[in-house]
């Protein structure tokens, strides 16, 4: 099988380039934009026959320059939920994925893509995957809606049958060093919480949560990219499918199962969330896996304590796989 994984240096690309190196597939080119980030070292112990810078990647595409792969899993994006420059983001997540997916069809090629759970917003309309909620979905930021717009498409043009999209919720672990603000709070705060043994988590401002309790849907990369690799397997298999664990947890929760992984008394810090964002803040993120349970993923996910201590007991001596 010869694979063109876009955003392959990335967090989960680079995940996902793991996972396959395991399956025995090694005829991947790696497409992404290394630029002066740190996350080329996510390549270093892969096993791939050739990388592209992005841009290069698809001109080449658009002058029909490249080798014909049996599948592209298109993961490159901007994921930073705080970056406000729409320009870019339509250009890099939205133009940019139609060319590709343009290209994969009329190629009868398999084309697998990244979407986001920030599609859903506040998650007013639920948490359903289902075509028909898709189009009622209102996202908060820029980067949700730049991923919106994608999912529209497909569905506008009657593509759904043709390609592979994922809802990927609050997604962590190994290879995402990289990330700065976008990084989980378990890597953002492992450092801080061996040196200071306190974590700092933000307040709440609203009155039905207490400070902590906000709750997200944590899913372990090493869960995520099962699944990815389960439609790679089954190319037939086509839709947006949400990928999370259908199982919410606290911030609460999250900071206990960092401080029982450590073996350290759990010490919380709650600070106030920065007024540009507290109008965008997602309360709840919860993944209704149903959809993905009809397409025959019968995945058994991490327990959420034993995932954080996996994360955990791997940041103590590394940080990528």
């Amino acid at each position: 099988m010869r694979v063109i994984v876009t955003g392959g240096a990335g967090f989960i690309g680079s995940c996902l380039l793991w996972k396959l190196n395991q399956k025995g597939i090694t005829d991947i080119l790696v497409v992404d934009h290394l630029g002066d980030s740190p996350k080329w070292r996510n390549l270093v112990n892969k096993d791939f026959s050739d990388y592209i810078e992005k841009e290069d990647f698809l001109n080449n595409v658009l002058g029909n320059k490249i080798e014909k792969p049996d599948m592209i899993v298109h993961l490159g994006a901007c994921t930073s939920t705080t970056c406000i420059d729409a320009t870019y983001f339509i250009k890099n997540n939205y133009e940019y994925s139609k060319e590709l997916a343009k290209y994969a069809i009329k190629n009868r090629i398999p084309f697998l893509y990244a979407s986001s759970a920030a599609t859903y917003g506040m998650g007013e309309q639920g948490f359903s995957d289902e075509d028909e909620f898709t189009w009622k979905l209102r996202p908060l930021n820029i980067y949700g809606y730049s991923k919106q717009l994608f999912d529209l498409w497909v569905l506008r043009n009657g593509l759904i049958d043709k390609v592979t999209g994922f809802k990927f919720f609050n997604v962590f672990g190994p290879n995402e060093y990289h990330k700065g603000d976008m990084m989980s709070v378990i890597a953002k705060s492992f450092a801080k919480v061996l040196k200071e043994r306190k974590i700092k988590l933000f307040k709440s401002y609203r009155d039905d949560y207490a400070d902590g309790e906000q709750k997200r849907d944590f899913v372990y990369v090493k869960d995520a990219v099962d699944i990815v690799y389960h439609f790679i397997e089954n190319p037939k298999k086509t839709g947006i499918y949400n990928v999370g664990t259908a199982d919410a947890h606290t911030w609460n929760e999250l900071a206990r199962a960092i401080f029982s992984a450590l073996d350290m008394p759990l010490k919380i810090e709650y600070f106030d969330m920065p007024e540009s964002i507290r109008d965008k803040y997602q309360y709840f993120t919860e993944a209704d896996l149903g959809k993905l349970r009809r397409a025959g993923v019968s995945h058994s996910f991490f327990e959420f304590d034993l995932a954080v201590k996996d994360y955990v007991d791997y940041l103590k001596s590394h940080d990528h796989l």
